[in-house]
């Protein structure tokens, strides 16, 4: 046997800023000369945007190149920002993939260029895919622009799209050169996108940070209203918060089987599947959150008040704690819960051994290898019960 360890050291930088495309803002400038150029005087770049944002702002992509002609010097654009369909379907269709893998190729980009992306959390996932596996890696620097990839997925480490009717089945695990959260990009967002963010806020806060949690419920109104300090904190906290576990929890790469920042999403990831999208990954990780607090409480782990003061803060946000889809049955035949399919997903995505993080109190997480079904059933139907009371008492 011939055997040596191999140690590598990355960076992850997350910026944060204001207009990042304002001519007098350096800070991309500053991302993009990090690393002195190699071999050519100029990095070239190629930016990829969220057809959505093109919509809702379609001066943006000359926005994007004026920003970059000034700077013609320091610069090689290789082409107009390209842009490329957002929403969770961008990553059903493989042919995606192709498209970004030949627009880079015939741009030219080789391994010392960068490849910008704009967008939500799936552009980013989908253009990442392809950035890094092109050349076995392209610089990538990610501008998320939705709350839930600016504090949560657009801070990690992974990237990928679905395939085999599975989320996220194809994917690498590579850490971006940079992530620059422009809070302005937030916006215009509809108030359904920008409440999304706030879950994997809570999600976090649940598992690392009692404090943080008390913050938000001490808040609450003016999450409610999307206050833009409030809304600004509660994004860098939980960026904060996500890297940290990332960067100093030991498995960035989740080689082994333990990944507490998907507290609640062995039900949202199903849940999605099942209702084509339709439920978006915000409200299905709510739904997750909240059965596997109901389903600790039922064990013992978790005390009752503690629980509803969770549940109630989730509804005081915005999110609606039911969905019928909850319990379907995998068919007329078989009774078994077709959400508990998510369960055999998740362990094949964790490795073949199953690992649930559950809430114990607020701010503490405990790790358990498996998952009573039955326990789960009601679970969710208490779930029901409570949405059924709610809506009664509304009636009266």
């Amino acid at each position: 046997m011939i055997e040596f360890p191999i140690s590598l050291t990355y960076q992850h930088r997350v910026i944060f800023t204001d207009g990042v495309f304002d001519q007098e803002n350096n800070v991309l400038a500053e991302v993009l000369t990090l690393v002195p150029a190699v071999l050519r005087q100029r990095a070239r770049v190629l930016i990829f945007v969220d057809e959505g944002l093109i919509e809702a702002d379609p001066a943006l992509p000359g926005h994007i190149s004026g920003w970059f002609v000034r700077r013609t010097g320091m610069f090689d654009l290789r082409a107009a920002p390209v842009p490329v369909p957002g929403g969770e379907s961008c990553k059903n269709d493989w042919n995606q993939v192709h498209q970004i893998w030949s627009t880079i190729h015939d741009a030219g980009l080789d391994r010392h260029s960068y490849v910008l992306v704009l967008g939500g959390g799936a552009v980013l996932d989908l253009v990442g895919l392809a950035a890094a596996t092109a050349h076995r890696g392209i610089r990538l620097v990610r501008l998320p622009t939705t709350t839930l990839s600016q504090g949560d997925g657009g801070v990690g480490v992974k990237n990928g799209v679905n395939y085999f009717g599975k989320k996220n089945w194809v994917g690498t695990f590579s850490i971006p050169f940079a992530v620059i959260n422009d809070v302005r990009f937030l916006d215009h967002l509809p108030l359904a996108e920008k409440r999304s963010g706030y879950i994997e806020a809570v999600k976090v806060a649940l598992i690392r940070d009692a404090t943080f949690f008390e913050e938000m419920a001490a808040n609450v109104t003016a999450m409610q209203d999307f206050e833009p300090a409030m809304l600004r904190r509660v994004i860098e906290r939980s960026a904060e918060l996500h890297v940290r576990h990332i960067a100093t929890g030991g498995d960035p790469f989740e080689l082994g089987s333990a990944r507490p920042l998907d507290f609640g999403h062995w039900v949202a990831h199903k849940l999605e599947q099942m209702t084509h999208f339709a439920v978006s990954h915000g409200e299905a990780v709510a739904l997750g959150i909240a059965v596997d607090l109901i389903y600790a409480n039922l064990a013992g782990m978790l005390a009752g008040p503690v629980c509803e003061r969770i549940l109630q803060l989730l509804e005081d946000l915005g999110f609606k704690l039911w969905h019928p889809a909850l319990l379907q049955s995998v068919s007329t035949e078989e009774k078994r819960l077709l959400v508990l399919q998510g369960l055999e997903e998740f362990r094949e995505h964790l490795g073949g051994a199953l690992c649930i993080t559950l809430v114990i109190d607020i701010g503490q997480a405990v790790e358990v290898r498996e998952m009573d079904e039955k326990l789960v059933r009601r679970a969710i139907e208490k779930l029901q019960a409570r949405a059924l009371a709610a809506d009664v008492a509304l009636s009266l």
